[in-house]
Protein backbone atom coordinates (compact mmCIF):
# COMPACT_ATOMS: atom_id res chain seq x y z
CA UNK A 1 0.00 0.00 0.00
CA UNK A 2 1.46 3.57 -1.21
CA UNK A 3 1.44 6.26 1.67
CA UNK A 4 0.12 9.71 0.05
CA UNK A 5 2.70 12.00 -0.70
CA UNK A 6 1.30 15.09 0.82
CA UNK A 7 1.15 18.04 -1.76
CA UNK A 8 4.06 20.84 -2.16
CA UNK A 9 2.41 23.99 -0.81
CA UNK A 10 2.64 26.90 -2.64
CA UNK A 11 4.49 29.71 -1.01
CA UNK A 12 2.81 32.57 0.13
CA UNK A 13 3.74 35.50 -1.33
CA UNK A 14 5.91 38.04 0.59
CA UNK A 15 4.01 40.98 0.51
CA UNK A 16 0.74 39.21 1.73
CA UNK A 17 1.87 39.95 5.24
CA UNK A 18 2.53 43.82 4.74
CA UNK A 19 -0.67 44.30 2.80
CA UNK A 20 -2.74 42.81 5.70
CA UNK A 21 -1.47 44.57 8.01
CA UNK A 22 -1.58 48.06 5.66
CA UNK A 23 -5.52 46.64 5.30
CA UNK A 24 -6.20 46.50 8.98
CA UNK A 25 -4.49 50.16 9.65
CA UNK A 26 -6.40 51.44 7.17
CA UNK A 27 -9.49 50.51 8.35
CA UNK A 28 -8.96 51.46 11.60
CA UNK A 29 -7.94 54.72 10.64
CA UNK A 30 -10.77 54.91 8.63
CA UNK A 31 -13.16 53.73 11.43
CA UNK A 32 -11.56 56.75 13.55
CA UNK A 33 -12.41 58.96 10.62
CA UNK A 34 -15.57 58.40 10.40
CA UNK A 35 -16.87 57.57 14.01
CA UNK A 36 -15.11 60.64 15.99
CA UNK A 37 -13.53 59.69 19.38
CA UNK A 38 -13.67 63.28 20.41
CA UNK A 39 -17.61 62.75 21.43
CA UNK A 40 -16.90 61.30 24.87
CA UNK A 41 -17.76 57.29 25.11
CA UNK A 42 -17.86 56.82 21.83
CA UNK A 43 -15.28 54.13 22.23
CA UNK A 44 -16.22 53.14 25.67
CA UNK A 45 -14.15 54.35 28.55
CA UNK A 46 -10.32 54.21 29.87
CA UNK A 47 -10.83 51.73 32.72
CA UNK A 48 -7.48 52.99 34.16
CA UNK A 49 -8.34 57.04 33.96
CA UNK A 50 -11.99 55.23 35.21
CA UNK A 51 -10.04 54.32 38.09
CA UNK A 52 -7.53 56.56 39.26
CA UNK A 53 -8.53 59.63 37.50
CA UNK A 54 -5.27 59.83 35.92
CA UNK A 55 -4.72 59.12 32.38
CA UNK A 56 -2.93 55.90 30.92
CA UNK A 57 -0.41 56.09 28.49
CA UNK A 58 -3.04 55.86 25.68
CA UNK A 59 -5.42 57.94 27.04
CA UNK A 60 -6.26 60.56 24.03
CA UNK A 61 -4.78 57.96 21.67
CA UNK A 62 -7.50 57.17 19.63
CA UNK A 63 -8.54 61.34 19.22
CA UNK A 64 -4.96 61.39 18.43
CA UNK A 65 -4.94 59.55 15.19
CA UNK A 66 -8.67 60.86 14.37
CA UNK A 67 -6.84 64.27 14.32
CA UNK A 68 -4.17 62.79 11.97
CA UNK A 69 -6.60 61.29 9.69
CA UNK A 70 -8.04 65.15 9.36
CA UNK A 71 -5.03 66.48 8.78
CA UNK A 72 -4.63 68.31 12.45
CA UNK A 73 -1.06 67.44 13.29
CA UNK A 74 -0.96 69.92 16.17
CA UNK A 75 -4.65 68.37 17.51
CA UNK A 76 -3.21 65.29 17.41
CA UNK A 77 0.06 66.37 19.39
CA UNK A 78 -2.06 68.07 21.99
CA UNK A 79 -4.32 64.62 22.21
CA UNK A 80 -1.42 61.95 22.82
CA UNK A 81 1.75 63.18 21.17
CA UNK A 82 3.04 59.58 22.67
CA UNK A 83 0.73 58.21 19.78
CA UNK A 84 1.49 60.83 17.20
CA UNK A 85 5.35 59.34 17.59
CA UNK A 86 4.01 55.84 17.47
CA UNK A 87 2.18 56.08 14.36
CA UNK A 88 4.92 57.16 12.58
CA UNK A 89 6.97 55.26 13.97
CA UNK A 90 4.61 52.11 12.60
CA UNK A 91 4.43 54.12 9.16
CA UNK A 92 8.65 53.82 8.85
CA UNK A 93 8.90 50.23 10.04
CA UNK A 94 6.03 49.01 7.60
CA UNK A 95 7.75 51.13 4.86
CA UNK A 96 11.30 49.30 5.62
CA UNK A 97 9.26 46.70 6.24
CA UNK A 98 7.75 46.03 2.96
CA UNK A 99 10.93 46.67 0.89
CA UNK A 100 12.98 43.77 3.44
CA UNK A 101 10.00 41.36 2.12
CA UNK A 102 10.44 43.05 -1.28
CA UNK A 103 13.99 41.96 -1.31
CA UNK A 104 13.51 38.25 -0.21
CA UNK A 105 13.67 38.40 3.43
CA UNK A 106 10.54 36.55 5.54
CA UNK A 107 11.06 38.54 8.66
CA UNK A 108 8.25 40.34 10.75
CA UNK A 109 7.94 43.92 11.07
CA UNK A 110 8.92 44.45 14.40
CA UNK A 111 10.94 42.27 16.83
CA UNK A 112 11.68 44.07 19.97
CA UNK A 113 14.69 42.32 21.98
CA UNK A 114 14.77 42.45 26.10
CA UNK A 115 16.47 45.71 26.15
CA UNK A 116 14.26 47.52 23.52
CA UNK A 117 11.28 46.07 24.97
CA UNK A 118 12.80 47.20 28.51
CA UNK A 119 13.42 50.88 26.78
CA UNK A 120 10.05 50.93 25.45
CA UNK A 121 8.27 50.15 29.31
CA UNK A 122 10.35 52.54 30.64
CA UNK A 123 9.21 55.37 27.77
CA UNK A 124 5.78 54.86 28.35
CA UNK A 125 6.14 54.61 32.33
CA UNK A 126 8.20 58.34 32.37
CA UNK A 127 5.50 59.35 29.60
CA UNK A 128 2.57 58.56 31.47
CA UNK A 129 4.09 59.91 34.78
CA UNK A 130 5.25 63.30 33.22
CA UNK A 131 2.05 64.16 32.11
CA UNK A 132 0.36 63.92 35.38
CA UNK A 133 2.88 66.74 37.13
CA UNK A 134 2.29 69.65 36.65
CA UNK A 135 5.11 70.92 34.49
CA UNK A 136 4.05 67.87 32.04
CA UNK A 137 0.83 69.15 32.29
CA UNK A 138 0.61 70.18 28.54
CA UNK A 139 1.13 66.36 27.28
CA UNK A 140 -1.94 65.36 29.63
CA UNK A 141 -5.31 64.43 26.74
Amino acid sequence: MAVPVPAAREPVHPLVAPVAVAAAGTAAAVLLHLRDPHDSGTYGFCPFLALTGQPCPGCGGLRAVNDLTRGDLVGALSSNALAVVLVAVLAVAWVLWVVRRSTGRRDRMIVLGKGSGAAVLGVLAVFTVVRMTPWGSWLAP
